[in-house]
């Protein structure tokens, strides 16, 4: 038996929820997933429960805390919880004066209003650059909408630019309750989760053995759910989630779903930096004869990309290292390219930016995920996904459609040599790069970025 049927085997074993095809529905665009996030928080009768890396202080953001608190007034029994990375929620944006952050806006809302909404926040570690939360999901009564988008203005097209990701409506009732008991049983029970509507709020060096004691239990979690038979006219469910490098069962299964491809599988990532393991497999799958695309953002859709013509930040460097990192895979591979059984295609629409992910393999399984496939969200941050199994291709014309759409702005590279070298790069970058490597800096940049 070839490895590819053993692995394929592994996957089917993995518990499922039962979902009829017709209660997922996908989201094409960032104003329709704002759209419909707002109507169903308008909507929602008994509970609402949003995660996410942040909720800003802009109109954007605004508009999401105003609808919730306007469903709480009108609704005082509605249980809301919003839970956002504690760090993020308490700084500025990288390069900005220091501030109180989002928690700013938190805590004018809950002055403002009768009935109050706890926002709370969440520290996977003491130090952001170490792990922050990194889990998506919204459960709004008994449906999960899923985007790795967080709560601001360019993630929901409020204006004239936008922030590509994948957005998927799931209505399920044993999915809904699976993640909603994860979040309040795991997270909000803990005690290094404070609410950040508070003025003053505990320091994290007081919160160390919290935290500590919460990263151990995310490392042992796993959603709880009964798994049930699926039928012919049923498509399964498997939510997963993961913390750190030892014993995460959610890297486990996405390298297994890799190396269960026979032939086709498609990868999207919006930062070029793949995890050993996750190498290893693509080129594995390479070598057995499936045909390989992957999906990525240009440098210029890089969400840390600043123009030529602006001021240079160190931060910036960011999407040029990816591209660097691109560029050796290309070229590794240059054979599979010339064969077109490896296609690489390049993300860019205008000024906006790339942030999608997700693994399609062999038109029988999706994974729906905010894991951004590098060493960071394989080792530091709190990340979880839905496994979609379709083994009679129920969703194959809505996962097509969502694939075209990926693939609209998209040029397919032809030869590594299409990709631009660290010689034309910017003299600031091209300094950064050099240094980088001077002190042989690269290795572990790689595994925070």
């Amino acid at each position: 038996m070839d490895s590819a049927t053993v692995n394929r085997q592994l996957i089917e074993q993995l518990p499922r929820i039962a979902h009829k095809p017709e209660d997922l529905e996908t989201l094409l665009d960032a104003g329709s997933f704002r759209e419909r996030l707002l109507s169903e928080i308008a909507q929602a009768k008994h509970r609402i429960y949003l995660v996410a890396l942040y909720l800003q202080d802009d109109e954007a953001g605004r508009s999401v805390l105003q609808a919730l608190y306007d469903a709480k007034q009108a609704n005082p029994e509605l249980d809301i919880k919003v839970l956002v990375d504690w760090h993020r929620a308490q700084r500025g944006l990288i390069g900005a004066e220091k501030s109180d952050g989002n928690a700013a806006l938190y805590r004018e809302f809950a002055e403002k209003h009768q009935f109050q909404i706890e926002v709370l926040g969440v520290p996977v570690r003491n130090r952001e650059v170490f792990g922050v939360l990194h889990l998506k999901g919204f459960v709004i009564d008994n449906s999960v909408i899923y985007s790795g988008a967080s709560l601001n203005d360019i993630y929901l097209a409020q204006h004239n630019r936008y922030r590509y990701d994948r957005y998927h409506v799931i209505r399920n009732q044993h999915l809904a309750n699976s993640m909603a008991n994860f979040i309040s049983n795991v997270l909000v029970d803990s005690d290094a989760v404070n609410c950040l509507n508070q003025k003053n709020r505990p320091e994290t060096k007081n919160l160390k053995g919290a935290i500590r004691k919460l990263r151990g239990s995310l490392q042992r979690a796993s959603y709880e759910f009964d798994a049930e038979t699926i039928d012919d006219n049923q498509v399964g469910l498997t939510p997963l989630v993961g913390l750190g490098k030892r014993k995460n069962k959610l890297n486990r299964h996405i390298c297994t779903l890799i190396a269960s491809a026979q032939t086709e599988l498609t990868i999207c990532t919006p930062y070029f930096n793949f995890p050993r393991s996750i190498s290893s497999e693509v080129r594995r799958a390479i070598r057995r004869g499936v045909k390989v695309t992957i999906v990525v953002g240009d440098k210029t859709a890089n969400d840390f990309f600043i123009p030529p013509n602006e001021p240079f930040k160190t931060i910036a460097g960011l999407p040029y290292l990816y591209e660097v990192n691109l560029r050796n895979f290309a070229k590794q591979n240059e054979a599979a390219i010339a064969q077109r059984q490896l296609s690489i295609h390049l993300w860019k629409h205008n000024d906006n930016s790339f942030h999608l992910k997700g693994i399609w393999v062999d038109k029988k399984y999706m994974l729906i995920t905010g894991n951004n496939l590098n060493p960071r969200a394989w080792k530091l941050d709190l990340e979880n996904a839905i496994l979609v199994h379709d083994k009679h291709q129920l969703l194959a014309e809505q996962k097509q459609q969502e694939l075209d759409q990926i693939l609209t702005h998209t040029l397919r590279i032809d030869s590594y040599k299409y990709i631009e070298k660290i010689e034309s790069y910017p003299a600031p970058v091209r300094k950064l790069i050099k240094r980088i490597k001077t002190i042989k800096a690269d290795h572990i940049l790689n595994q925070i970025l």
